[in-house]
């Protein structure tokens, strides 16, 4: 009895990692201090969420060979439940800051903020590209 418990208590946590976070995709930041925007990818890192910067643009949407393509810009958030995630940290390219993060989904929005040393500042909302 036991070991049929603890095989159905396993399939079920199984399933359940391998359902997509509807947090997970492209998003669309907002543009920066110096107006320029990227697309996140935020996936499944381990049991956290992160989120990494895909593509940089220039404020007139030219494609921008940054340093920071590729890098981590979301990492360690957990899901709260109900559309908020936090626990992580939110690195901002143009303050070169990272942030203990917040990230508040709603649709195909993504609300996203950070505290670092008691100031607080808000990303922004970004669009989900797919």
């Amino acid at each position: 009895m036991k070991k049929t418990l603890l095989a159905a208590a396993m399939t079920l946590i199984g399933a359940t990692s391998a359902i997509a976070d509807p947090i997970f995709g492209t998003w669309k930041t907002i543009p920066d201090d110096n107006g320029n925007y990227g697309l996140i990818n935020v996936t499944a890192c381990g049991s956290t969420i992160c989120g990494t910067l895909a593509k940089s643009f220039n404020p007139d949407g030219s494609a921008l060979d940054s340093p920071n393509n590729g890098r981590k810009i979301i990492w360690d958030m957990k899901s709260d439940g109900g559309g908020a995630y936090s626990g992580g940290k939110v690195y901002s390219p143009d303050r070169d800051k990272t942030y203990k993060g917040k990230l508040v989904l709603s649709g195909n929005s993504l609300a996203v903020s950070g505290c670092v040393l008691g100031i607080c500042r808000s990303g922004g909302s970004w669009t989900r590209v797919k």
